[in-house]
């Protein structure tokens, strides 16, 4: 008689008692994307595949955060430096821009938490710009002048104060 699907022990193993995982997150991958497909759930990493899953999902938060820091500094610097305006600087604003309208096209609840986090990314460009600029702190307002459709719309470019 056939043991049950739910008694059997994940595949996950290698000689030595290692986990797969551990020793290689490639086979590992392999082999998970391999169960899925062919159904075999009883052969599932259940709890280190959940684990990476939510990674994925604090990875795409961290890119987005990160993309718009880097936007929004050089918004800072593009408003209050307008003699310094270089093409590169533009470069890294339209870049950017790319990386969060991509994560957001692949998962359109990532706005609604741009939007939260904004004003804090704001604060980190802020502190930013004024590193990279030379200009004290002070020159940059304290509330973030943007809203987030102009930092993510592809034609704006703040003005000179």
């Amino acid at each position: 008689m056939p043991r049950a699907q739910s008694l059997e022990k994940p595949q996950t193993s290698q000689p030595g008692g290692q986990a797969l995982y551990e020793q290689d997150f490639s086979a590992w991958v392999e082999e998970q994307v391999k169960a899925l497909r062919s159904g075999q759930t009883h052969r599932l990493d259940s709890e280190n595949l959940a684990e990476e899953i939510e990674d994925m999902g604090r990875s795409q938060r961290r890119a987005v955060k990160s993309a718009l820091i880097i936007i929004l500094s050089h918004l800072l610097k593009y408003r209050y430096q307008p003699n310094r305006r270089t093409n590169s600087w533009r470069a890294t604003i339209r870049e950017h821009r790319r990386r969060v309208r991509d994560e957001l096209a692949d998962s359109p609840s990532l706005r609604p938490y741009s939007e939260r986090i904004l004003d804090d990314c704001y604060q980190d460009a802020r502190e930013a710009a004024a590193d990279e600029s030379g200009l004290p702190i002070a020159t940059f307002p304290a509330v973030c002048p943007f809203v987030l459709e102009q930092v993510l719309d592809r034609n704006f470019l703040p003005e000179s104060d």
